[in-house]
């Protein structure tokens, strides 16, 4: 009974929130996106890196979860891209990748606000989300 209370006041505390989830790989947007969705937030995907800026306009996310690898484009410059546009440089961005990152991306100029490891643990990217959403 005390699981299902907590998880409606956690549902009602993001609900609303919104998270655009970048990637390249259909199957990860389906999965992260179902999940994220599952913890009542509202989730956009999109699979093509070009469409990202457009999406921003129009989705007005709360918060961009991006692959660092997308098909012919670089999340970590994309990141810089968004970064560097005064009227979205303060939506949080974390970037995930299957391959390490040197940590000191993160105190860059146009750096992404936090990083993720593929595969991640959904407690660990939640609690990701969760600090980059409450700064």
């Amino acid at each position: 009974m005390e699981y299902y209370l907590l998880l409606i006041v956690y549902t009602q505390m993001v609900m609303s929130k919104k998270i655009l989830l970048v990637d390249d790989d259909r199957l990860i947007l389906e999965a992260v996106s179902a999940m994220l969705d599952y913890y009542g937030y509202d989730v956009k995907t999109v699979w093509r890196g070009e469409k990202v800026f457009e999406t921003i306009g129009e989705f007005e996310p709360d918060l961009i979860l991006m692959d660092v690898r997308l098909s012919g484009m670089d999340g970590r410059m994309l990141c810089k891209a968004i970064k560097s546009v005064n009227r979205i440089q303060d939506i949080p961005i974390i970037l995930i990748s299957g391959y390490g990152l040197n940590p000191d991306i993160l105190h860059e100029p146009g750096a992404p606000n936090d990083f993720v490891l593929k595969p991640f643990d959904i407690a660990d990217l939640l609690q990701s989300i969760e600090r980059q959403l409450a700064a």
